[in-house]
């Protein structure tokens, strides 16, 4: 597994703080986190790659491939920017070359699976599916998830491409009975295995206390040290 890429059920649900959980696991080893499309944010703001170097470490290279000022859908923001979009082709590309150079790279989406990278309706998983890169699917924790969840597998399942798990982006630290259900009924609609489950407020934790607890929130598969409940 040199190319991973990480997508949500949805947005806001801590997918930037997983993959920086993961990027700190495999602290030691060349990782780099490729975004393809940051939206919402001025030229110089800090985005979600330079996040998760700030919670991981000095070892993470961060690359982002273009950026729009609105906080949209890139297809969306993009257009409305009048600057191109992010192609597929272009993800697979920027990807397989930073591969060469490192021994994990993170291509961390923007909100759900298929949201549409430009007008034709290219997606992340026509860029996966370019890469044959498995996917891992971050999930919130509550009600509703087991639907977003299975959704999202279902759609992997019909491009052929592999759901490597499931990690729970935002875990209540005193989680209610559906919380406690999910980690159960998770890898069942998924079809995949739970891969780990990070805390709530995971991503306000000093860099060196994320990154010294990152390795016990994720399985084996992920750099971690065995994840369980």
């Amino acid at each position: 597994m040199t190319i991973l890429v990480v997508s949500g059920t949805g947005t806001e649900i801590g997918k930037t703080v997983v993959t920086a959980a993961v990027a700190a696991a495999f602290r030691g080893r060349r990782v780099a986190v490729l975004k393809p499309a940051q939206t919402g944010l001025a030229p110089g703001e800090p985005g979600d790659a330079a996040e998760v170097v700030r919670l991981a470490g000095a070892h993470v290279t961060a690359v982002e491939l273009a950026r729009f000022p609105e906080p949209l859908a890139p297809a969306t923001a993009a257009r409305r920017a009048g600057m191109a979009p992010v192609r597929p082709y272009e993800v697979a590309e920027a990807a397989q070359k930073l591969a060469t150079e490192h021994d994990l790279v993170l291509v961390e989406g923007a909100g759900g699976l298929l949201v549409r990278f430009d007008d034709e309706g290219a997606t992340l998983a026509d860029a996966a599916r370019l890469m044959a890169a498995p996917v891992l699917v971050v999930a919130p924790a509550g009600l509703g998830t087991l639907n977003a969840t299975a959704l999202t597998a279902e759609a992997l399942r019909a491009r052929g491409i592999e759901c490597l798990g499931v990690v729970v982006g935002s875990m209540p630290l005193e989680p209610d009975l559906a919380a406690r259900c999910n980690l159960d009924d998770l890898p069942v609609v998924a079809g995949a295995p739970l891969l780990g489950a990070v805390p709530a407020g995971a991503g306000s934790l000093s860099p060196a206390d994320f990154r010294a607890r990152a390795a016990s929130w994720l399985a084996p598969e992920l750099g971690g040290d065995g994840y369980g409940r």
